[in-house]
């Protein structure tokens, strides 16, 4: 009897012992391990890097649309004598403001070219040795916008028609063509004169966003 007693006991000890492996193999627990857990946010981690790399690409396609250089036929130049000029009596210095006058944004860059128009005629020009001070940075004009430069010429002297301290002969002309580049060339005329300058040579700043005196 005892040694019957024996073995239902270890019996019934070996078929709990296999039930409770039976268990701990059970798939819904693997899952809910340590291991489990620490996979979960590994994957959702990398969703948000995913969808940063995505619209990084998208910013960086986006420059596409970037504003073009302005048109000559979306531009309106027009011309005043600057309040800091050298002294004499002629033009001394003069500022060319130019206006968006389209309907989108465009970029103005660069130091101008210059020649004075005799007789007012454009087609007979005289183009003047500019020398370009300061750096030419792009200047973006949304519509209406305005962007500025400064010329700056040997100064007339004296009264009367003048005289030109190198000994020249001053030279006066109704109106100037400026030109920038990839933006065509703009007939200007001063809005109390005429431009009066002597030796042909003057400075010119590039195109800028802040307005010169």
């Amino acid at each position: 009897m005892q040694k019957n007693s024996i073995r239902r006991v270890m019996v019934a000890v070996a078929a709990v012992s296999a039930a409770m492996v039976m268990t701990a193999c059970q798939p819904g627990d693997a899952e809910s391990g340590a291991d489990g857990s620490s996979d979960a946010p590994a994957a959702t981690a990398s969703s948000p890097a995913t969808s940063a790399s995505s619209g990084s690409t998208g910013s960086s396609g986006s420059t596409g649309t970037a504003a073009k250089p302005c048109a000559a036929t979306a531009l309106k130049a027009t011309a005043y004598q600057a309040a800091d000029r050298p002294a004499g009596t002629g033009t001394g210095a003069a500022i060319v403001q130019f206006t968006n006058t389209g309907g989108k944004a465009c970029v103005l860059q660069g130091h101008p070219t210059v020649a004075g128009a005799a007789n007012g005629s454009p087609e007979l020009n005289v183009p003047l040795q500019v020398t370009p001070v300061g750096t030419a940075s792009p200047v973006k004009l949304s519509p209406g916008g305005q962007a500025w430069l400064k010329l700056t010429f040997v100064q007339v002297q004296g009264e009367g028609d003048g005289y030109c301290e190198s000994g020249s002969a001053p030279v006066i002309y109704p109106t100037m063509v400026i030109g920038l580049p990839g933006a065509g060339a703009h007939q200007v005329a001063l809005d109390d004169g005429q431009f009066a300058e002597c030796d042909g040579t003057l400075t010119a700043t590039a195109v800028s966003a802040t307005k010169p005196s």
